[in-house]
């Protein structure tokens, strides 16, 4: 299967302008689809990192502001489209402690709302984006698609109720759906939620004296974004079993503080690692090993993670750099603020 699959076809994307989605409109750009992507509406007229797309790219792209939680935009978006990338998802998890309601909104509701616009409009096909996190504290490893799910935060209870509505759809009416579910990915363009750029931000800005994290023991399957946007191609055109979940990771996985020693040798950074209880997530509600195991979908669509976390490091670093260099680093380097 090749991501040359989707050359001549109108591919929307939810979630455009963000970290993953992005990627994904680049991806499908190169591939030669029509794509339609959908920015949150903000008052500042900016659309996330779709802005920041060179010319060639974003001139072409059918960039859309609108809101995944009102039905009647999410309508207008889908109508006419191939294809239906649904990215868009509240995905923080210290967040959701203090705003669990806004992911039932954004995560399950908006997933309804596309749901029933790509049933209405007839597309071809929909992925709709889960998390390895819906496994929650594994039972074994690698996590297959076999795994029960555990809700242990509030997001990932909410991306459990958005893969169970697709379930529902795909056997109630028949809507071409199928879930895909990443393991921790990252790269350039993701936000300092996330432990990776947190760590890079912190090795690299010369205000912080050291890098201050939670716990440093969880282990974590890390995959490059850009292996990952292909694996949304491939989930968009592959032959895979509708209302169904397929695992993306690398089934190679580290510690927390193995990453660490990583970032902080291609660094350069002897800065030492200080563990924040206020960083930590309550213990009833850590996710200790995340190891992915992705045979189903590699054998549905060829697709696998060419990029391993040592290059996928270098290239993230080296974009981190850039935003040092050009002063684009963020106030403070609290994730929490």
């Amino acid at each position: 299967m090749s991501v040359s699959s989707v050359n001549g076809l109108t591919v929307a994307v939810t979630g455009a302008d963000g970290f993953i989605g992005s990627n994904v409109v680049e991806s499908l750009a190169a591939a030669g689809a029509s794509v339609r992507a959908l920015s949150l509406y903000n008052s500042f007229g900016t659309h996330g990192w779709l802005d920041s797309l060179a010319p060639e790219i974003r001139d072409f792209i059918d960039i859309r502001s609108g809101d995944v939680r009102d039905p009647f935009f999410v309508d207008q978006f889908v109508a006419g489209s191939d294809v239906v990338l649904h990215l868009a998802a509240l995905i923080a998890i210290p967040f959701s402690y203090v705003a669990p309601q806004s992911y039932v909104e954004v995560n399950v509701t908006g997933t309804l709302n596309v749901l029933e616009a790509c049933r209405k409009h007839g597309v071809r096909r929909m992925v709709h984006t889960s998390t390895s996190e819906t496994y929650g504290t594994a039972q074994f490893t690698p996590i297959t698609e076999t795994h029960p799910m555990q809700g242990q935060s509030p997001y990932s209870a909410s991306k459990i109720g958005a893969d169970h509505m697709v379930e529902a759809y795909v056997r109630s009416f028949d809507v071409p759906a199928v879930i895909l579910r990443p393991f921790n990915t990252f790269g350039p363009r993701q936000s300092e939620r996330a432990v990776i750029p947190t760590v890079i931000r912190q090795a690299l800005d010369p205000a912080c004296a050291e890098i201050r994290l939670g716990d440093l023991s969880p282990v974590r399957d890390f995959n490059y974004v850009g292996d990952i946007a292909q694996a949304f191609l491939l989930a968009g055109t592959a032959q895979l079993a509708y209302g169904t979940a397929y695992n993306a990771g690398s089934g190679q996985a580290v510690t927390i503080r193995e990453m660490v020693d990583m970032v902080k040798q291609a660094t350069g950074t002897n800065k030492p690692v200080v563990e924040e209880a206020g960083r930590k997530r309550p213990s009833n509600s850590e996710v200790f090993e995340l190891i992915a195991g992705a045979d189903k979908f590699r054998m549905a669509s060829g697709w696998k993670s060419e990029i391993g976390l040592e290059t996928g490091l270098e290239r993230t670093i080296a974009w981190w750099q850039e935003q040092v260099q050009a002063g684009k680093l963020r106030p403070t380097a609290s994730y929490q603020v």
